[in-house]
């Protein structure tokens, strides 16, 4: 065969027009890597219901009987610690104050009068126009009426100290959750005013027994979004903070903590997965799974779809709970995009 040198600029562009193609197929190579499909061991999730509770709640209680005034507290509300709720009135203690301020200023006019006395006495006395007993009995004058004015201004302190019991404040900082009074209404000391559940929140939970021997305080819980339908639709992560000891009928009471529980509503149900033990499951990589108008679909190495059933999401991937056998091989979806 000759060598023709006419053919080699031909040859050339040959080449260069085929080295797109050449490098698509090496990039499909690359990238279509294909997935065996076989048994692995998961965290069985199991899905609960929590309600959502705060760890301790307080109550606002009147420490003073008399009539409610200024009732500000409503259900739902968020309130600070030491913030004024309402506020109740003792009318007769009003009055009481009223009399003992009388006193006060009728005592503080004999304390004048007996300062006069004393004056007028002790001048007497250097003259020598008056007797020693009369400045006695004058310096004593004032010193009883001194006393007897500090009695009145103690007792009107101690009336205004219990009239300031009047005021009804939040004792921690939260969410009230109820209000059963009313404004206007006569309460007693020690009634309840408004009952506030603090900031600390918490998902409460019941599993049976046999599923929480598995649980540990710190183990990951997750949090589906509020309406979840399904167990994939993962909204956040908690974790176990606390595994009472006692069974109540038959179940193991579970505490666990996350963020974001004060956006709901206090005793609100929400829906949680809880991973109690081991368990054979398929798992596939989500690159290997497509969902197209509510149906989930997984490529054959063969090019043919296969309508799949997921589960929840797994560490490494999608649970399929349906639609795959081990030995199956499977292509991604987005070396298919290509």
């Amino acid at each position: 065969m000759r060598f023709s040198p006419r053919a080699l600029p031909l040859r050339i562009s040959s080449l260069r027009a085929l080295l797109p193609v050449i490098c698509l197929l090496a990039s499909n190579g690359v990238h279509a890597q294909a997935f065996d499909v076989e048994m692995t061991e998961v965290s069985d999730w199991r899905p609960v219901f929590g309600k959502v509770e705060s760890v301790k709640r307080a109550l606002a209680r009147a420490r003073l009987s008399g009539n409610l005034y200024e009732l500000s507290a409503e259900e739902g509300d968020s309130v600070a610690s030491g913030e004024t709720l309402a506020r109740i009135v003792d009318e007769k203690l009003a009055l009481e104050i009223a009399g003992v301020e009388a006193g006060i200023r009728a005592l503080e006019a004999q304390i004048a009068l007996a300062r006069i006395d004393l004056t007028r006495a002790l001048e007497l006395r250097e003259r020598g126009a008056s007797p020693k007993t009369a400045v006695d009995q004058a310096q004593t004058a004032l010193n009883v009426a001194e006393e007897n004015l500090a009695a009145q201004q103690a007792q009107r302190d101690l009336l205004q100290a219990r009239q300031a019991e009047g005021i009804v404040l939040a004792p921690e900082a939260g969410r009230i959750l109820s209000v059963p009074v009313v404004d206007g209404m006569f309460v007693n000391p020690g009634e309840t005013i408004a009952t506030i559940a603090t900031e600390n929140f918490v998902l409460r939970t019941e599993l049976p027994e046999r599923h929480a021997r598995y649980l540990e305080t710190g183990e990951t819980v997750r949090i589906l979004a509020r309406g979840a339908l399904t167990n994939t639709e993962v909204q956040s992560d908690g974790r176990v903070a606390k595994i009472y000891p006692e069974l109540v009928a038959g179940q193991v009471v579970v505490d666990v903590e996350a963020e974001g529980l004060g956006d709901f509503f206090v005793g609100e149900r929400v829906r949680l997965l809880i991973a109690t033990g081991q368990r054979p499951a398929i798992v596939v990589p989500e690159g290997y799974l497509q969902q197209r108008h509510g149906v989930t679909f997984a490529r054959l190495d063969s090019d043919a779809e296969v309508v799949v059933q997921p589960g929840v999401r797994v560490d490494g991937g999608i649970e399929v709970l349906a639609g795959l056998k081990p030995g199956d091989r499977l292509t991604p979806y987005e070396a298919a995009q290509q």
